[in-house]
């Protein structure tokens, strides 16, 4: 109910009234039934500006600490999460991400749509990366069709580490329904999840027109963080 509440009273028409999102390709969804809408990750803004566009009510699969952290922030956080009904995922360990499957699974077979990003993470520097293979697993398994969708600017208005966005106009696309249909009972085979993925990812790139890095995100800010220079503190005085 408070979904609702958000979508159109609360949350939705600021949204569309501050950044004015130009909307491509919406005919894409489908109208009923079951499907993915997989997008690129480029800004927190974007786990609000797409679900106010859609007609549909759209559930994503959210990394578990948003709805674990400290404090009043943490707590606030946590409520709106809930309230506009996205899961959390455990990203850690080796169960994570048939956790995240298992959920997104349940989602699907409510005949809903499921919202996810295959980066698995939010871009750290506007790029694109090499997406995960559950996206593939679940519409394979599921037999659903898989809409790539590209947010275009949010990377502008609210890059990491900017708690509020600037105020600019956003582009939000849609593409053609992707049927997977041919690879069905092949969830099992990496080959196959691979090529469904990597199909998915490129569709988003021409949708997005960002450069492409055939790396995980994840890797790569890790590599980052380690490699770059450590924070030096002054002693303090005795």
């Amino acid at each position: 109910m408070f979904y609702y509440v958000l979508k159109y009273v609360l949350l939705g028409p600021l949204l569309r009234l501050l950044f004015r999102p130009r909307i491509e390709g919406l005919e894409h969804i489908p109208a009923d039934g079951a499907a993915i809408v997989a997008g690129n990750h480029l800004s927190f803004s974007d786990h609000f500006l797409m679900p106010a566009i859609l007609k549909r009510r759209i559930t994503f699969l959210a990394k578990a600490e948003y709805f674990t952290g400290p404090g009043l922030k943490g707590r606030l956080t946590a409520f709106f999460f809930r309230s506009a009904g996205q899961i959390p995922v455990d990203r850690s360990g080796k169960e994570a991400g048939q956790a995240a499957i298992r959920e997104g699974l349940g989602v699907l077979a409510r005949k809903e749509l499921l919202g996810i990003y295959p980066e698995g993470t939010r871009s750290h520097d506007g790029r694109l990366y090499k997406g995960k293979v559950g996206v593939a697993v679940m519409a394979i398994r599921a037999q659903v069709p898989v809409v790539p969708c590209a947010m275009v600017g949010t990377f502008e208005i609210q890059p990491p580490g900017q708690v509020l966005p600037r105020i600019k106009r956003v582009t939000i696309r849609f593409g053609e329904p992707l049927d997977f249909s041919r690879y069905a009972g092949l969830e099992h085979q990496k080959a196959a999840v691979r090529a469904v993925t990597d199909e998915i990812m490129y569709a988003i790139l021409g949708l997005s027109g960002q450069e492409y890095v055939d790396r995980y995100a994840a890797e790569v800010k890790a590599e980052e963080a380690k490699s770059a220079p450590a924070r030096k503190f002054p002693r303090p005085r005795r």
